[in-house]
């Protein structure tokens, strides 16, 4: 009578571990294959490790910026793009 005593004792550990082995075992059974999942997104990898060495390379190759001092990167950009465009000629001109 004591072995159906211990297994009592443990019977959550052993459904547990049955339920994960099934799991397991239903995951990988089921699931598509490493060399399935890499044929399908070879593109996908291809190009986003392109856009990387891409990016590492510029990121080497620019020169840095001629900032003045107290001057901000990209603060002459945005007062073009905030400012009134220049008209050019008089036929704009309204009178």
């Amino acid at each position: 009578m004591e072995i159906p005593e211990q297994v009592m004792k443990f019977k959550f550990h052993i459904i547990f571990g049955t339920i994960l082995s099934v799991s397991i075992f239903g995951i990988i059974r089921v699931a598509p294959r490493f060399l399935d999942l890499l044929v399908y997104f070879w593109p996908l990898l291809a190009s986003t490790a392109l856009f990387l060495a891409v990016v590492v390379v510029f990121s080497r190759v620019s020169p840095p910026a001629t900032d003045g001092p107290g001057e901000k990167a990209a603060e002459g950009l945005l007062d073009y793009v905030a400012g009134q465009p220049e008209v050019v000629g008089e036929s704009y001109k309204h009178e």
